[in-house]
């Protein structure tokens, strides 16, 4: 599908990460954990990276909007998007991507994930949720610091309406002493303590390329099966 949609609220959603809001088109349908490319139409100014954007689709395929999340950095494309008028309308072109939970709700799922990474993982846990699928459902998020975690708020309530899923937020450098989540980074203690048989699920990496390809190697070394490993980098982001 591509369509014109129309921006209708933004809002930081964690340290120099925002999210953006766009009215969904009637009748539009997509699997949680799709992306789409989002094109900036007409933009004051342009840069060598293009006006085009690959987005996951934050936003459960039940909830009401479309929503693309992004770590905000100085490229032209970001400068122009976080000043975009309400009411302004971009090109949205997708859905697109297998990055989807499995169906055999017998198999758990193991989500590991840096940062912004989680962006289509926000939206298969919703969906399950929603759908009160028998999932088991484990994610660890980390990130440097708390305030680096997107949606934070939104995991943590979803883990309180769903018995299956269990949030762990992983803060790998400074955290406030009253910090319940984890403190250091994801290593084969951390994911032993919260996985009981390593053999068991299918697991989920999303996040920044050198973070996915670190935590693929230390599932290689705990001994997955690999067919059982699903990766989605975040380049540029």
């Amino acid at each position: 599908m591509v369509i014109n949609v129309k921006l209708i609220k933004k809002e930081e959603v964690a340290n120099g990460t925002m999210a953006f809001y766009f009215e969904k088109p009637e009748g539009m349908e997509f699997r949680a954990g799709q992306f789409a490319d989002y094109t900036l139409i007409n933009p004051p100014e342009t840069d060598a990276e293009g006006d085009t954007r690959g987005f996951s689709l934050v936003q459960a395929p039940f909830e009401d909007d479309l929503v693309a999340a992004t770590r905000m950095r100085d490229t032209a494309f970001k400068r122009v998007i976080k000043d975009l008028p309400i009411g302004t309308e971009v090109k949205f072109d997708g859905p697109y991507g297998d990055f989807t939970l499995h169906k055999t709700e017998t198999t758990p799922a193991v989500f590991i994930i840096g940062g912004i990474g989680v962006t289509p993982v926000r939206s298969m846990i919703a969906q399950a949720t929603h759908d009160k699928t028998a999932h088991k459902l484990l994610l660890l998020h980390s990130s440097r610091t708390p305030a680096d975690l997107p949606f934070l708020a939104d995991f943590q309530k979803l883990a309180a309406e769903n018995p299956n899923f269990t949030y762990v937020p992983v803060a790998s450098d400074e955290s406030p002493e009253d910090w319940q989540g984890e403190r250091g980074r994801v290593d084969a203690d951390m994911i032993k303590k919260y996985v009981d048989d390593i053999n068991a699920p299918i697991y989920y990496l999303s996040g920044p390329e050198g973070m996915v390809k670190a935590m693929r190697q230390l599932l290689v070394e705990l001994e997955v099966n690999e067919d059982n490993i699903r990766t989605e980098e975040f380049a540029g982001y």
